[in-house]
């Protein structure tokens, strides 16, 4: 018999679809520990404009990548795939269940796939090639790639210089294609049994959760909380924040509070639109669909019953409990 990798889950899903208090549920029935997926809850002083959990949910299970990173601090997803390897390994050691909880699709699929590293960094083959783009346009560089790396041309739009760039140079500099290099990446995927579930609710009702939840943020203090991050000098990652630019407007006096708010609204929707779009395009994700009433108790039944009925395929129940350590399933089922 193969020996049975250790688990860790994944529940993703759009911004206010309810993913902090399921986590908490699910964590507290799966022993596991939460590590935040999400890019802006990772910054020091952006705990409303990020919807981090509360101090009291904080406290209950144990988290980890939330509020570590000063706001001025650059950081990246190579930076964050660091940390999460470091912090998985702490809490599979302890025989924990290490549970991601967000909505930052790149950071899960770096995670789960790997990441090819190459350090580039003032390199005189991207300086050549960034004057190319500047003389002869994207398309002939793109035209280039094509070349070289048909499998990365396809995938590359042809206007976007950056990463045709990347790719060229990685060719350049290698003498590989970048499709060739990425597979060999190595990721969580062939060391551990990965387990994605995203939140999927009707379109209305998301938006409906989401222009509730930014007059809430306005409730909590977030006029205040935005005015002091916009006097530092905040990171290119930290910057961007929904909430931000939408309020600098108020703040200069071109536009009232409630304008403001409406194009955060706006802008959450666009962006919640964006991570369906990213979750769509993985097919190893299991979607859960929820509704309206439903409780976050009764989309944890859910997401448990998928782990349960999954792993009884594949091992048997004497090993089922070491890998699914949770206590009071049964009673959770019955209600």
């Amino acid at each position: 018999m193969l020996p049975v990798k250790p688990q860790i889950i994944f529940l993703v899903g759009p911004t206010a679809v309810g993913k902090t208090e399921i986590a908490l549920y699910l964590a507290k029935k799966l022993k596991a520990e939460i590590i935040s997926c999400d890019s802006m809850q990772i910054y020091k002083g952006m705990d409303i404009i990020a919807s981090k959990p509360s101090l009291g949910q904080l406290k209950t299970i144990p988290h980890y990548l939330i509020s570590t990173i000063p706001s001025e601090k650059a950081y990246n997803v190579s930076q964050y795939r660091k940390d999460a390897l470091k912090i998985i390994k702490e809490i599979v050691k302890r025989k924990k269940i290490p549970l991601f909880v967000g909505g930052t699709g790149l950071y899960m699929a770096i995670l789960i796939n790997g990441i090819f590293e190459l350090d580039t960094q003032g390199s005189k083959i991207r300086k050549k090639l960034q004057k190319i783009a500047l003389n002869k346009g994207s398309d002939y560089l793109h035209k280039e790639l094509h070349k070289v790396d048909p499998e990365a041309a396809e995938k590359i739009h042809h206007h976007d210089a950056k990463r045709i760039i990347r790719a060229l140079e990685v060719f350049k500099l290698t003498g590989k294609s970048i499709t060739a290099l990425q597979k060999l990446r190595h990721g969580l995927k062939d060391d551990y049994d990965i387990k994605i579930f995203c939140l999927d609710i009707k379109r209305e009702e998301l938006y409906k959760r989401i222009d509730e939840r930014v007059d809430r943020m306005f409730k909590q203090g977030l006029v205040n909380e935005a005015r002091r991050l916009l006097k530092k000098n905040l990171s290119k990652t930290a910057a961007c924040a929904i909430g931000l630019n939408e309020l600098k407007g108020y703040f200069a006096g071109i536009y009232g509070q409630d304008v403001a708010k409406h194009f955060m609204k706006r802008n959450s929707r666009r962006y919640a639109k964006r991570q369906l779009t990213w979750f769509r395009k993985d097919k190893s994700i299991q979607w859960v669909k929820i509704k309206e009433m439903d409780k976050p108790k009764e989309i944890t039944k859910k997401i448990l019953m998928k782990i349960t009925s999954q792993t009884h395929q594949h091992i048997g129940r004497s090993e089922l409990q070491f890998t699914l350590p949770f206590q009071g399933f049964r009673k959770l089922s019955a209600h």
